[in-house]
């Protein structure tokens, strides 16, 4: 799906952005201050504390300033796994944090194109990516289509739930 994209220069955030939109289904996105949050809600009548993304795109130093992100064309791509996924590729999450609330995790995570825990939600099983390229965009596609795939199945469960009530 990437393949106009690819190369050395990487994705930049609007084609990261065009490619989720275009590739998966029953989708939400909401935004802001420049950050994107793509829900599973395909009704689009998910209350406020049940709207949670599974996969997020930063633009900015907005919430922690770990990868920089202030560069023009700096971003990253944020993506929520199932523990299973998430210790196979990493081991156990992280439980220690620094001084400024960053996850203890052993990865630099201001460094481009590579695929890492997440700085601030590891330990809920989150991974980044900051301005993915030739590196990591085959994972990320797949990781994508994980994360996309468990969010359909807790919605259809949740409905499965509430019905049966």
């Amino acid at each position: 799906m990437f393949s106009r994209m690819e190369g050395a220069r990487g994705v930049n955030a609007d084609e990261m952005n065009h490619h989720i939109r275009e590739t998966f289904d029953g989708i939400n996105v909401l935004e802001s201050s420049g950050d994107l949050f793509f829900l599973y809600d395909p009704d689009r009548d998910l209350p406020p504390e049940r709207q949670f993304p599974f996969a997020t795109i930063v633009t900015g130093d907005n919430y922690d300033t770990v990868s920089d992100l202030d560069p023009p064309g700096a971003y990253r791509l944020n993506i929520g796994l199932t523990k299973a996924t998430y210790t196979s590729l990493f081991g156990a999450p992280p439980a220690v944090r620094d001084e400024k609330g960053v996850l203890e995790t052993g990865f630099d995570h201001a460094v481009r194109d590579r695929l890492m825990p997440h700085p601030m939600y590891a330990s809920q099983h989150w991974v980044c990516v900051v301005n993915p390229g030739e590196a990591t965009l085959d994972a990320v596609r797949g990781l994508l289509a994980e994360a996309h795939g468990f969010a359909a199945r807790r919605h259809a469960n949740r409905r499965a739930r509430t019905a049966r009530s």
